[in-house]
């Protein structure tokens, strides 16, 4: 797991701090607790373009699956606490 871990961390330096920052958090916070299917869909998350990632953060853009939509509702809470912290 510790392997895994290290390489999604790498896939999660993004072009954008803001989306650094975001990943993460979700990979530190939620990742190692999600289950598999949330799992993967982080790790596909991980596939798209900062500019959708970005949209998809901010509710601009919805995922069309239902797994990654969950996993972008956690980040968007994890944006939440980060502003009114």
């Amino acid at each position: 797991m510790d392997e895994q871990i290290g390489k999604l961390r790498w896939r999660c330096r993004r072009g954008m701090k803001e989306l650094d920052l975001l990943v993460l958090g979700y990979l530190d916070h939620h990742y190692p607790t999600a289950s598999a299917e949330e799992q993967q869909a982080f790790a596909n998350l991980l596939e798209q373009q900062d500019p959708l990632l970005m949209a998809y953060v901010v509710g601009r853009e919805t995922p069309v699956d239902a797994t990654m939509a969950r996993v972008v509702g956690i980040m968007r809470t994890l944006l939440h606490e980060a502003d009114g912290a």
